[in-house]
């Protein structure tokens, strides 16, 4: 049971990746001219062609780490177990990709997401 809730983490994680770029890496291609001349429509199929994957790691996630399926996290668990996931990986990427600088509320704001995770899991 335990390594469902670890293999179910790391595919929600993979996943988190896939959706970052799919909702967020489109801003940064714009700096390359092939992207930059895509109409609307061929950004928004470059986006789900990545998005597909994100599914593709999503869907067994959650079905792995749900109580239901044998896994150990009930449903809201699940939830703000990816919700935190997807802060993280946001964070990371947008440090990276867009030289975003973190500041005192970022961190304040991960405190709370820290606390939702204590809050979630108490019994």
């Amino acid at each position: 049971m335990l390594s469902h809730g670890i293999f179910s983490v790391l595919l929600l994680i993979l996943s988190n990746i896939f959706m970052t770029f799919a909702w967020y890496g489109h801003l940064k291609m714009r700096e390359y001219s092939w992207f930059e001349s895509l109409p609307l429509i061929g950004v928004i199929a470059f986006s789900w062609a990545i998005a597909f994957f994100e599914y593709c790691l999503q869907v067994p996630a959650n079905r792995l780490g749900f109580r239901e399926s044998g896994g150990p996290f009930d449903i809201m668990q699940l939830k703000v177990i990816q919700e935190v996931i997807t802060l993280v990986v946001f964070t990371i990427f947008s440090v990276i990709a867009f030289k975003m600088e973190l500041k005192w509320n970022h961190l304040a704001a991960f405190c709370c997401l820290i606390l939702a995770v204590y809050f979630i899991f108490k019994k």
